[in-house]
C-alpha cells in the first residue's frame, strides 16, 4: 500500500503524476492519492475579491487564515478545481480514480480549534472564528472497500469536525494520518522542490536521508511549507509507516523516481 500526497503549489506536474500512477496501478500497486490546493485557493481567492491571509503562530508556523468565506473558497478550489482536474488526468491514464473530500462519510474527522494564537504587528492575538483543525480519525474501512473494489481514492481537504463543520486541515499531516490508518509501507510527499534542502532554495543542498531520531532537528531547519512536510513525516513514522519520502513533482516520473531513491528519505 502506497499513499501519495500531491502538493498544491505552483509547478507541480499533474499530468506526469497521473501517467506514472497509471504505470504503477497497471503493475498491481494499490494507491491512495491525497492532495492540497494552496495555489488554486490563492488564485480563486484573488478572483473572488477575498485575498488569502495567513497566520503566523508564536512558534513560527504559518497557516491559512480560514474564516467562513475563505473556507467556502477553499472547498471550491480543492474539491471543485484541484480534485476534479487530478481525477480527470488519472482516468485518462487508465487509473480507476474516484474523487472524495475529507468531509465525505467523515473520511477525515477531528477537532476544530477553538482558538488560534497569531502574531500580528509584534503582538500575540487570539483568533476565534477560524475553521481549522487536525485529522484525528480516518475512515479506513471506506478506503479499504474502495481499494478492494478496484478504485483509486483521490482525497482532498476539507475534513470534518466532531460537530459536523468543515475544517481546513493540513494535507501533508492528513496524508500521514491516512497512511498510518491504512498500514501503508510508504508515504510519498510530492512537492515542487527536489526534497528537503539544507540551504533553501539551493537544490544542490538536497538532504538524501534523515534518520527518525533527527526529524525534530530537521523540522526546525526546514523553511515555509517544508516544515509541515517534515512534521508529517515524523507523524507517519511514529504511527508505524515504514518510510516517508519527500520527492520532486516536476520530473517525468515523479512517483517512480522517488521510490527509486530520488528525494529525501525518512526512516
Amino acid at each position: 500500500m502506497l499513499v501519495v500526497k500531491v502538493g498544491g503549489s505552483e509547478g507541480v506536474d499533474l499530468e506526469a503524476i497521473a501517467t506514472d500512477a497509471g504505470t504503477l496501478t497497471h503493475g498491481g500497486q494499490k494507491l491512495v492519492i491525497v492532495h492540497g490546493g494552496s495555489h488554486a485557493t490563492n488564485t480563486l481567492s484573488e478572483q473572488l475579491g477575498h485575498p488569502a491571509r495567513f497566520i503566523t503562530s508564536p512558534s513560527g508556523h504559518t497557516s491559512r487564515r480560514t474564516d467562513r468565506k475563505t473556507l467556502e473558497i477553499f472547498q471550491m478550489a480543492c474539491r471543485g478545481v484541484m480534485n476534479q482536474s487530478l481525477v480527470e488526468r488519472l482516468l485518462r491514464a487508465g487509473v480507476n480514480a474516484i474523487g472524495l473530500s475529507g468531509l465525505d462519510a467523515r473520511l477525515w474527522e477531528g477537532k476544530r480549534k477553538e482558538a488560534i494564537r497569531s502574531v500580528e504587528a509584534g503582538r500575540v492575538v487570539v483568533v476565534r472564528d477560524d475553521y481549522t483543525g487536525t485529522v484525528e480519525r480516518v475512515n479506513a474501512s471506506l478506503l479499504q472497500m474502495l481499494l478492494e473494489a478496484g478504485y483509486t481514492p483521490v482525497i482532498s481537504p476539507p475534513g470534518i469536525s466532531e460537530q459536523g463543520e468543515p475544517i481546513n486541515v493540513d494535507a501533508d499531516r492528513a496524508a500521514a494520518a491516512t497512511a498510518a490508518a491504512l498500514h501503508a509501507h510508504t508515504l510519498l510527499l510530492l512537492s515542487n522542490v527536489r526534497g528537503l534542502l539544507r540551504a533553501f532554495p539551493d537544490e544542490s543542498t538536497l538532504i538524501r536521508r534523515v534518520p527518525r531520531h533527527e526529524i525534530e532537528a530537521a523540522a526546525e531547519a526546514a523553511q515555509g511549507r517544508m516544515k509541515k512536510k517534515v512534521l508529517g513525516a515524523g507523524d507517519a513514522l511514529q504511527a508505524g509507516v515504514g518510510r516517508v519520502i519527500i520527492g520532486d513533482a516536476r520530473t517525468a516520473t515523479p512517483i517512480s523516481s522517488a521510490l527509486n531513491g530520488e528525494g529525501t528519505v525518512f526512516e
